[in-house]
């Protein structure tokens, strides 16, 4: 059968059985090349207006194919670019297909327990980002959506007009944004991957990171605005330390908290418009979030 060519995507075509034939008819192609089969049912996905996920028992073990939708389906290019540079740190896919959408990841097994061990991986996840700077050119080519500072106060001119209901308050921060943004274009740390969605359910204990469908290109210290949303108070300064350690020849610790204040309070603009994209395609329970999350752009903590 071929399995060739273009296919739709969204929440009404996954849910038909002519797609599910085709896709799991692509996962059994797929795992036959990595030389395993399936031995079981596939079982039942998850289906979200961003993507759907569904697993299969298989002779290699358990595995995972997920089909993004066209804003997300940048993932599956993503992993060709992040294996190779970060074999160690994240999964190593079985299959991809960049045109689709599509891949199949190995069971990573359990992720972290609770937020709470997440600082001890994030040196590990500074150093990621450390190694993928120089591939930023090879990200942008994947499709990751560049968010980094210089373009970030045109990134805002377009999150007011998608984002409805956004306050006068918010549209008149606009020349603040721009000198946040021009500061943070003069940090001394260069532009990386920000995971954007960096929390326990998205580390493995052995200190591998996935679930990179929200990625963006942007300053890396815009990757805690999530962790420490989501720290009790008194965690966040020794969270903050770790993850610094990584760049700490870029800068004193007092310069690159700045950066990082910076980095947070700017990420807002890219985390809304992931949500936007998100959450656009069909009505869903997060369809709040993108407001929300610009709004918070009104305050000055990353802690907030």
């Amino acid at each position: 059968m071929d399995h060739s060519g273009p296919v739709e995507s969204g929440v009404a075509v996954w849910r038909t059985q002519g797609w599910r034939d085709q896709a799991v008819g692509w996962l059994d192609e797929r795992l036959a090349a990595a030389g395993a089969r399936r031995v079981g049912q596939i079982e039942e996905p998850r289906v979200r207006p961003w993507s759907t996920v569904f697993a299969a028992p298989t002779t290699a073990g358990r595995v995972w194919f997920k089909a993004m939708g066209p804003d997300t389906a940048f993932e599956a290019g993503l992993y060709e670019v992040l294996h190779p540079v970060v074999p160690d740190r994240v999964l190593t896919p079985i299959a991809t297909d960049r045109e689709r959408g599509w891949i199949v990841l190995p069971d990573g097994g359990p992720t972290l327990p609770d937020g709470a061990a997440l600082p001890d991986f994030l040196a590990r996840y500074g150093q990621l980002q450390r190694d993928l700077a120089p591939h930023v050119d090879a990200l942008l080519a994947a499709g990751v959506a560049d968010m980094r500072p210089a373009i970030l106060p045109a990134r805002f001119a377009e999150a007011l007009r998608l984002i409805d209901g956004v306050p006068e308050s918010i549209a008149a921060l606009a020349p603040e944004v721009a000198d946040w943004c021009a500061r943070l274009a003069a940090s001394a740390v260069p532009a990386s991957i920000d995971h954007n969605d960096l929390h326990a359910g998205n580390v493995l204990p052995d200190g591998r990171f996935y679930d990179w469908g929200d990625s963006v290109v942007a300053h890396p210290f815009a990757s805690l605005l999530v962790p420490l949303s989501m720290l009790p108070e008194a965690a966040r300064a020794g969270a903050v330390d770790a993850y610094l350690e990584p760049f700490t020849d870029l800068g004193t610790r007092a310069e690159l908290r700045d950066d990082l204040e910076l980095a947070c309070r700017v990420g807002k603009i890219a985390r809304a418009l992931v949500w936007h994209r998100a959450v656009a395609a069909a009505p869903s329970d997060f369809a709040d979030a993108p407001l929300a999350t610009l709004v918070a752009l009104a305050k000055p903590s990353f802690t907030d």
